[in-house]
């Protein structure tokens, strides 16, 4: 039983490093090159539409659209467009008389806001209206928009080379609590320390439920958003990579999101982001391992992969194996249960600590290299580096849950009314 159990613990400790691995180059590559990627000025100033898709979000939908309608860029080539989805309030008004486009969904059976975004693009078409841009912006009605946001992204659209384009997110409400930290945190590495080093290395990289671009192209190939699983923005990131088309990466366009502070709340959000996470897996993992070997965007392919490949089941799986063992042991003969109750100790006792540590490191370097970004008091951005593991750590039960629950979206409440000049 020892030989067996060392064996299956040294094959998954080294399976999941090497995986990984490549994560600790882009985390590296991130910290050292921390300037910025070099621009060019576009010569062409396109005409965009932007798209908010909104369900009982009065509280906060008039500050992203005053944020829009600040932005460094000719108004009249930025039309902003809500879908009021299955509204009870009055985010529809709100948003006419704060000068959006507003179209009222009502649609209980395809919810969701892969639906919205589908609905409103079949509208566009049917108005003849799609090909009057080049492309379309995506918001949540919780976020606000640095005024260089749109004049940034048409620099890095206009070269023509991407299909999407993703944006810097950072969070409006960091200092809330230690759950909005650790969501701020997430999000904050993910632009720095992997869509960063993606831009840089010309891999692609992925978009993340909101402040992105997407070229008028790539809407008409797919007629509208067909992009309906629970996290269509992973889902749309895979079939890109796996269809050969660049998503990049524009550090300069900025955006301010609102990040939950119930832990209930934070529970359902991540419970749908995982059971997503399962669907995505189930219907492109077998195209994903297809294309590490053959096609365009071999890298980004593998890429992806393992940014949806349950790692962490097979981790909780190995502690199960090791605890089941643990238990097991005590029927053996004495020395032998001691040998084998020490491996499987050191091997749970390792896992939870390397894991608290890896984290602990990627929120500190996250903390350090955004310092000025961050907007929160000093003992603050200290307290939550810490706690950051912990937020991490309540994605196992979560995990675990969204295996064997049915999901189904719901929307998040947000509340924390913020203009954009009030932002440091």
């Amino acid at each position: 039983m020892l030989d067996f159990i060392e064996l299956t613990n040294t094959v998954l400790a080294v399976v999941l490093t090497a995986a990984y691995a490549y994560q600790l180059f882009f985390l590296a590559y991130g910290i050292v090159y921390r300037r910025k990627a070099s621009r060019k000025m576009a010569r062409v100033l396109n005409r965009y539409g932007v798209i908010i898709c909104a369900r009982n979000e009065s509280a906060v939908i008039g500050d992203l659209i005053a944020s829009l309608k600040q932005q460094k860029y000719p108004q009249q080539l930025l039309d902003v467009y809500v879908v009021a989805d299955n509204c009870t309030d009055n985010t529809a008004q709100i948003s006419r008389r704060a000068g959006a486009f507003v179209y009222e969904r009502y649609n209980k059976v395809q919810v969701g806001k892969g639906y919205a975004m589908d609905y409103f693009f079949h509208r566009l078409m049917e108005e003849g209206k799609l090909e009057d841009y080049a492309g379309f912006f995506v918001f949540d009605a919780d976020n606000l928009v640095d005024p260089n946001f749109v004049s940034e992204m048409n620099n890095t659209f206009t070269s023509g080379e991407y299909s999407a384009i993703t944006s810097y997110r950072n969070s409006k409400n960091f200092a809330s609590n230690w759950i909005s930290a650790g969501y701020a945190l997430w999000f904050l590495r993910e632009s720095r320390f992997l869509n960063f080093p993606r831009q840089m290395l010309g891999t692609n990289c992925a978009i993340s439920g909101t402040g992105f671009l997407l070229s008028t192209k790539v809407v008409k190939e797919h007629g509208g958003w067909p992009f309906h699983l629970l996290t269509e923005d992973i889902q749309f990131s895979v079939n890109c990579a796996i269809q050969g088309q660049r998503i990049g990466y524009c550090d300069r366009a900025v955006i301010y999101d609102e990040q939950p502070t119930r832990f209930s709340q934070s529970w359902a959000q991540r419970l749908r982001w995982s059971k997503g996470f399962y669907q995505v897996d189930v219907k492109y993992a077998f195209s994903l391992v297809k294309r590490c070997f053959s096609g365009k965007r071999r890298f980004s392919c593998y890429d992806m992969l393992m940014t949806v490949a349950p790692g962490m089941l097979l981790t909780l799986a190995a502690l199960l194996l090791n605890g089941i063992c643990a238990v097991a042991c005590f029927t053996l003969p004495a020395y032998q249960a001691r040998m084998v109750l020490a491996e499987t100790t050191n091997f749970i006792f390792s896992a939870f600590s390397n894991f608290y540590l890896v984290l602990l490191l990627y929120g500190l370097a996250t903390t350090i290299s955004e310092w000025k970004k961050i907007y929160a008091p000093t003992h603050k951005k200290i307290l939550y580096v810490f706690t950051f593991p912990l937020f991490m750590f309540t994605y196992v039960p979560i995990a675990l849950s969204a295996l064997v629950r049915k999901v189904e979206w719901k929307p998040i409440q947000h509340g924390c009314a913020t203009a954009i000049k009030e932002i440091p």
